[in-house]
């Protein structure tokens, strides 16, 4: 058994889904866009009820966090288990334990992908993500137990406050991580996506590097949601590709729960260049 996951992560509506579309369409390198519902073929998240389900061999309460939660290593050790060199999981989970639970457990763990977003932004998307008041969603990323509620497609998620998770995935681990800002791959995608394909050791073709940010481009992602919908966009929201730019909560975003966002989690954002 290989320590072959390579985690995709991020805290949500940072880009993590933009990743995994740019590497799915340079892995498949096909001369059409990779349809966005199939970009699963590359990858899987780890709070799929249907693996927790499989390794139970029976249908389980996904509400039942210590019961998921004691399945989540037969479920990495699952996906390890093709003995594949690398194998793409997504996640939004923190680095960290929960009830006990290594969230993360380096025994299965390659290396990390994680991909951050200015939280004022983040919030912004988040909101009209999930169909919640902006404020809800500032108050919720300053908690330590922020965390998402399982439904029948997912097991619950937990993130605890942005700025414990980002700190959590960037400080010290034994494998190596690559640390993406969202911002950066928005004004220069080739650079920063040639990146995550050098941490996977995947060949650099200058080329089809270009195809695939092509087929990853905004543009391109929204316009196949409009012809096709999205499966990983929720019930309740309009669309899943909203905007994709970077700055909006200057004009979007309340002045003062831009300056609570500040306060909240100062420290994190001056390391990482989101404050002066």
């Amino acid at each position: 058994m290989k320590n072959s996951i390579v985690w995709l992560a991020s805290y949500p509506k940072s880009g993590n889904t933009w990743t995994r579309i740019f590497l799915a369409n340079y892995l498949a390198n096909t001369k059409e866009p990779m349809p966005i519902n199939q970009v699963n073929k590359f990858g899987m998240g780890d709070a799929i009820a249907k693996t927790y389900h499989m390794v139970a061999r029976r249908q389980i309460d996904t509400r039942d966090l210590a019961l998921t939660l004691s399945l989540r290593d037969k479920v990495l050790r699952g996906i390890v288990a093709n003995n594949a060199d690398v194998n793409l999981v997504k996640t939004h989970n923190i680095k960290s334990m929960a009830l006990g639970v290594d969230l993360i457990p380096n025994k299965y763990t390659r290396s990390a992908i994680y991909i951050m977003r200015d939280p004022r932004d983040m919030v912004l998307s988040a909101a009209r993500h999930y169909g919640e008041p902006v404020d809800q969603v500032v108050s919720r990323i300053a908690r330590s137990d922020n965390a998402t509620q399982a439904d029948d497609k997912t097991v619950a998620v937990f993130q605890g406050s942005w700025s414990e998770h980002v700190k959590s995935w960037t400080s010290y681990a034994p494998y190596p991580v690559l640390t993406l800002r969202y911002e950066d791959m928005l004004a220069n995608p080739h650079e920063e996506f040639a990146k995550t394909l050098t941490h996977l050791g995947v060949p650099v073709d200058p080329e089809r590097l270009d195809r695939a940010v092509r087929h990853a481009s905004f543009d391109e992602v929204s316009k196949q949601e409009a012809e096709a919908g999205f499966v990983e966009k929720p019930a309740g929201a309009e669309k899943f590709f909203a905007s994709g730019r970077s700055g909006q909560w200057k004009t979007d975003l309340d002045p003062a729960l831009a300056k609570q966002i500040c306060k909240d989690h100062a420290k994190t954002m001056k390391k990482f260049g989101y404050l002066e």
